[in-house]
């Protein structure tokens, strides 16, 4: 449970007040999941020297877990850690020891480190992406920012920091259960690579695994075209491969006239017989049965 004191007295966690980012959002989430109960008391200065030992002081007073200083702590890159990369830093794996089905702990704790809390580290800091897009790209950190009261909306500040801190808390859940789960499903895909024939055009999963980072930077998948298995949708699904983690370009898109068809009209143009969908981006496809699948598979694999 998390909520907003106005006495530093009723506190066991002090942060700044006025406009919410999502660091110290996201390190109220964290801390409300590792101490359970948090009682926050936002303020717009504090001497962190005068505070008792067992408060923790946050995203403001220049102390250990604050990032305004000179000589604030940076990551390998470069990059500034913000409060919530210091908190994170500092109790992220006594947090995931204490979880239930987390195995491996230190990769579990790099892997969100990496996929989530190392990028608010750097919106906060101002080491922002360079995104070439022809639309609006939002961040977690830029949905965060929403929470703060709108212009004439007569919303509570305190009241808008509680809503903020419950999604991050939200997020924080699910990519703890997303990251365990993509460090287990790496270590099997790692396993059925090592069992895969050099210069494999396409690989077949008997059951569907997060493939893709593991794929992309193994050495042995350069001749690699498409991965097929099973969907949830039913029947199977065949997805072409990106060139890399930073080009999406495919390696090898599916037929220009294979494009939004499906059905019987898909079945006559590509003459197989239940290949159900593919996509108008050409990236995947949908197909009745394995006897369609290896179909599609020699025909693109020639």
């Amino acid at each position: 449970m998390v909520r907003v004191v106005h006495n530093i007295n009723e506190a066991n966690c002090v942060t700044h007040s006025g406009t919410m980012h999502a660091d110290e959002v996201f390190a109220t989430a964290f801390l409300e999941l590792y101490l359970k109960d948090v009682s926050v008391y936002r303020t717009k200065s504090v001497d962190s020297t005068n505070i008792s030992d067992d408060i923790l002081v946050y995203d403001i007073g220049r102390g250990k877990y604050d990032h305004h200083q000179e000589d604030a702590l940076k990551r390998d890159k470069g990059i500034t850690y913000s409060s919530f990369g210091l908190l994170f830093k500092e109790f992220g794996k006594d947090f995931l020891s204490k979880q239930n089905n987390i195995k491996y702990i230190d990769e579990v704790f790099n892997g969100i480190d990496k996929d989530l809390v190392e990028g608010i580290d750097a919106d906060d800091n101002g080491f922002f992406p360079k995104i070439e897009a022809n639309y609006k790209v939002k961040t977690v950190s830029n949905i965060i920012k929403m929470f703060n009261p709108s212009y004439d909306s007569f919303e509570d500040e305190s009241t808008q920091f509680i809503k903020a801190v419950s999604l991050a808390k939200e997020i924080l859940l699910e990519e703890v259960i997303y990251i365990n789960g993509k460090v287990l499903s790496d270590k099997e895909v790692s396993k059925i690579l090592d069992k895969m024939e050099d210069n494999s055009k396409y690989l077949i999963l008997e059951e569907y695994l997060p493939y893709e980072d593991s794929v992309l930077s193994s050495t042995k998948t350069d001749s690699l075209l498409f991965v097929a298995f099973p969907s949830n949708r039913g029947g199977f699904a065949i997805k072409v491969l990106p060139k890399s983690s930073t080009d999406r370009t495919a390696r090898l898109p599916f037929p220009e006239e294979w494009a939004g068809k499906e059905g019987e009209e898909l079945e006559r143009i590509s003459g197989i017989s239940g290949l159900n969908f593919c996509h108008t981006g050409r990236f995947i496809v949908n197909c009745r049965d394995m006897s369609c699948v290896l179909q599609v598979l020699n025909l693109l694999c020639k």
